[in-house]
């Protein structure tokens, strides 16, 4: 009699818990994703998440810089798929491996092995790896100091994943104002949305090599980048002297989410040539000058994240929900 009224009560549950799915995609989904869609099927999901990050940092707290960049990253080749955390196998280089925009500067893939585990312990087979992606950068920001946002969530995870793909859709760090607006404009996202976003340049350390050629040999002229503050340059080249495999602060604040980017920007301080690019034509600069003022920059970051994040998203029968990230099921 109890186990009759058992399952009758959790048909009932699992009835609603689809009404309610159905009524937030309808009222409120971007792309087919809306805030709480795991509150029915994992409540526990972002809590989880959370904690298990919070777990590696305190082992590694320069991970923070790395694991937000790897939104973009994954974001920007096949749209938030999370294929960016699959493995090479056989004859195919995967995106993780491709050299110079993920090999050499992603690092933190043993973060999202941990919370998928941590996951799946809890729920299995209900969390994708591409939601895990977006948790687990929303929490970076507010860990060190930035703006919380409601998270859409109900990605399901790519199952191909190439490293020629990386390499043609990522722009890098020696990028002009032209090359960033033309990637970006590619995946639906407006001039104000690049220079937003790359206000995550707040955050982490960036290797020398990726600034060798602006302090030692600009466009091949054997200078330094002559839009570049030169005590700034000289503090550089200390720190980063030729061939050096050290790092440096990306603004000085590596661990707070803050406008001091956007302020070394605005005075030929800014770490890579992309930054500065800014100042090369008058919208950007006027978004950069906006964006000093912190109550513009913690409104606006929120906003443009969510909408990087929704780009060629895969839901309902797309793709897979994976048992470990670093794998196709």
């Amino acid at each position: 009699m109890m186990a009759a009224v058992r399952e009758h009560c959790w048909k009932r549950v699992l009835l609603l818990s689809t009404l309610i799915s159905c009524i937030l995609f309808l009222v409120g989904g971007v792309n087919g994703l809306y805030p709480g869609f795991y509150s029915y099927s994992c409540p526990n999901a972002e809590s989880i998440v959370l904690e298990t990050l919070k777990t590696f940092l305190a082992s590694d707290p320069t991970l923070g810089g790395p694991l937000l960049r790897v939104t973009y990253h994954d974001c920007f080749v096949r749209g938030c798929d999370a294929s960016l955390l699959l493995n090479s196998v056989g004859n195919n280089t995967a995106e993780k491996d491709a050299v110079g925009p993920n090999k050499d500067s992603i690092r933190g893939y043993e973060v999202y092995d941990g919370i998928k585990s941590a996951l799946e312990a809890a729920c299995p087979g209900v969390i994708s790896c591409a939601d895990i992606i977006q948790l687990v950068a929303r929490d970076i920001i507010v860990l060190d100091g930035g703006p919380y946002w409601n998270v859409p969530t109900g990605r399901r995870d790519g199952r191909v994943s190439k490293a020629s793909e990386a390499l043609s859709n990522l722009v890098g760090p020696n990028s002009n104002y032209t090359t960033q607006k033309d990637a970006f404009a590619k995946h639906g996202l407006t001039e104000k949305d690049l220079v937003v976003l790359t206000g995550a340049h707040t955050i982490g350390r960036a290797r020398c090599v990726t600034i060798q050629n602006r302090l030692y040999n600009f466009s091949g002229t054997g200078q330094t980048d002559p839009s570049l503050d030169a005590s700034y340059a000289e503090k550089l080249k200390s720190k980063c002297p030729k061939g050096s495999n050290s790092s440096v602060k990306l603004d000085g604040t590596q661990f707070h989410f803050d406008t001091r980017y956007y302020k070394n920007v605005l005075v030929n301080k800014g770490l890579f040539h992309s930054d500065a690019s800014f100042l090369t034509e008058s919208f950007p600069k006027s978004i950069v000058e906006l964006e000093t003022k912190k109550h513009n920059f913690f409104a606006d970051f929120p906003e443009a994240m969510i909408k990087m994040s929704s780009i060629g998203v895969l839901i309902h029968d797309e793709g897979e929900i994976r048992k470990n990230c670093a794998f196709v099921d």
